[in-house]
């Protein structure tokens, strides 16, 4: 009997061995981190936070095109990982390419989930709940206009809502309501009464899905690009380690870009997460800080 093709799409290699360097500016690509960790939990992943620079998300273009590609050959220098994944929305839409052409390691990107969005909808009303600058990417308007013609799509971009859902992640007091705030817009604009799919379309989002369900007006369904990017960089790794024999490399290495001091949240959240050993490395190829524990 034929194997059924959705079926067939998701079953992905368990490579034996290998490193992830998963990235992003806080604490959101973490959601990702534990999705491949779950799927291959014998390969090593370490988790890099580029703390100097947080939020990307309210960053310029320019800005972000020209560290994304530094920051990212200093930090696969000092990780060395098989598979290099950025687990962030706004970098990934904006300066993959750049990125890709600065490394000579497989680059996994983030994308927003609005593929699957439109298949899961019904009334042909979805929300992308993201950060201003996925939002404002081009890379996000092609997206749409490719996969979502035949539906509409309300956006929403959202920075306080990153800064809720790593203060929630690191066990804070987070008001309900300022969670409600946040996607609000989403649900009050125009057409807003038939959303009934919404694409988390940042890596923070999925650490307060619950939160944001308990606060929509209505039941819908918040769909992000976790599993999917998990799946993707598991079958790169299973490619890229294929001849090679098991190495013992143990992962759970966090690197930030700034003293880990002033970063007390994200470490306590990083160590829940299965990264206890937390080192620094500087925003320069040529140039890193002396390593740190906590």
């Amino acid at each position: 009997m034929p194997m059924d093709r959705t079926l067939a799409s998701r079953l992905v290699p368990v490579p034996e061995s290998g490193r992830v360097l998963v990235c992003d500016s806080g604490m959101g690509g973490l959601t990702v981190a534990r999705e491949i960790m779950a799927r291959a939990p014998q390969i090593a992943v370490d988790y890099a936070a580029d703390t100097g620079f947080f939020p990307y998300g309210d960053k310029s273009d320019a800005e972000l095109r020209e560290r994304l590609p530094r920051i990212a050959a200093s930090l696969v220098s000092r990780s060395r990982p098989d598979v290099f994944v950025i687990a962030c929305n706004t970098a990934s839409t904006l300066a993959l390419e750049e990125v890709r052409a600065a490394l000579d390691i497989p680059i996994i990107g983030t994308v927003p989930a609005i593929k699957p969005a439109v298949a899961e909808t019904r009334t042909g009303v979805i929300g992308l709940l993201a950060t201003p600058g996925t939002i404002r990417r081009a890379y996000t308007a092609r997206l749409i206009k490719e996969f979502a013609q035949d539906v509409s799509v309300i956006l929403h971009g959202s920075i306080d809502l990153v800064r809720l859902a790593e203060a929630h992640a690191a066990g804070e007091r987070v008001d309900a309501a300022a969670i409600g705030d946040a996607q609000a817009p989403i649900f009050e604009a125009e057409g807003g009464r038939q959303v009934d799919t919404v694409v988390l379309a940042c890596t923070h989002f999925p650490l307060v899905r619950e939160q944001l369900a308990a606060t929509a007006p209505r039941p819908v369904k918040y769909i992000d690009s976790g599993a999917a990017i998990a799946r993707q960089t598991l079958r790169v790794l299973a490619r890229e380690t294929a001849n090679r024999n098991p190495v013992d490399r143990p992962g759970g290495h966090v690197w930030l870009t700034n003293d880990p001091a002033l970063n007390q949240r994200l470490v306590k959240v990083c160590r829940r997460f299965g990264f206890p050993n937390v080192r620094t490395v500087s925003d320069s190829t040529d140039a890193e800080s002396a390593s740190a524990r906590m």
